[in-house]
């Protein structure tokens, strides 16, 4: 298992990272406001970024039609103005969660299905936290580290001092990162009985992934890596998301353990995960990070759908 683990070198100090280092502190400092004016000020710069996000607009609008057909169109242009506001919360929710302490974090959190978690502890299983891109992920990393410190799965950053800086705030309550690409990893850490993190609802390209339904459009390119990991021994799947509350807080959600997955059969397996995705956005559509591409893989012969 090849575990992520930047080191703080002499070489980040050099002048071509003094302003990224400036907005780190900066946010470090800003955190520290009270929670309510923290919303508050996130969502009016989310707003305000939506003319400077042009393309992520039409992205996420043209998301939101292909997944939620049902609504009209005065209906989801205000979803989207939420969604954006929530963007901009989703940058001071990242600080929160790199820099608050324990003690702050615990109080803005409530726990849900806990007694889910501690069954799979006791019977030294290991987890698999079936989660999503919401734009609350790393709170959602950071609370449920508060309860288990596990391992989590992401994408390395080009840059070394934001390389750095998003290892070290992940790890505040964690164990480790892995490589997305380390699969290998994954297995071991499943097989130490490790919690490991894990969002398999972005479009990955049609490598490895089959057409299901997922939201109102019937053929969405899905990877098959979470009936894969399921496979390793003596382990569960657990659904994990955080969502916002409505009068401010955090609930982390953990669902009871899929039964009978994997089956073996890589298109059930794979629309058993993306109902359970879509159940929880459903409980907060607006706190989804719909500004990804999440359709564009196509099957052949079906033209873009973007």
């Amino acid at each position: 298992m090849s575990v992520v683990s930047p080191r703080l070198s002499a070489a980040l100090f050099h002048p071509r990272y003094w302003l990224l280092w400036l907005g780190l502190f900066s946010l470090r400092l800003l955190v520290q406001l009270p929670f309510a004016w923290l919303m508050a000020l996130g969502g009016t710069l989310g707003r305000l970024a939506m003319p400077l996000m042009r393309s992520r607009v039409r992205i996420a609008r043209r998301n939101l039609a292909l997944a939620l057909p049902e609504l009209d169109e005065a209906e989801r242009e205000a979803l989207l103005r939420e969604n954006f506001a929530n963007v901009g919360r989703a940058i001071l929710e990242t600080g929160m969660a790199w820099f608050w302490s324990d003690a702050r974090m615990r109080r803005w959190m409530q726990v849900e299905g806990l007694e889910h978690l501690q069954a799979a502890q006791q019977q030294g299983q290991g987890i698999l936290l079936l989660s999503a891109h919401f734009l609350t992920l790393e709170l959602n990393a950071r609370m449920f580290g508060l309860l288990q410190p596990g391992v989590g799965v992401y994408r390395p950053n080009r840059n070394p001092l934001l390389e750095y800086a998003q290892v070290t705030g992940r790890c505040r309550s964690n164990k480790s990162l892995l490589d997305r690409k380390d699969v290998k990893g994954m297995i071991k850490a499943l097989r130490a009985g490790d919690a490991l993190w894990y969002a398999p609802d972005h479009d990955y390209g049609p490598h490895a992934s089959v057409f299901v339904p997922f939201f109102a459009v019937a053929q969405t390119a899905t990877i098959t890596g979470t009936a894969t990991l399921a496979r390793v021994k003596n382990t569960v799947v657990m659904p994990c998301f955080t969502l916002r509350q409505p009068k401010g807080g955090y609930r982390l959600l953990l669902g009871a353990p899929l039964t009978d997955y994997p089956s073996g059969d890589d298109e059930a397996d794979a629309t058993a995960s993306n109902r359970v995705i879509e159940a929880a956005i459903r409980q907060a559509p607006a706190q989804y990070m719909w500004l990804h591409r999440r359709f564009k893989t196509t099957p052949p012969g079906v033209p873009s759908r973007y």
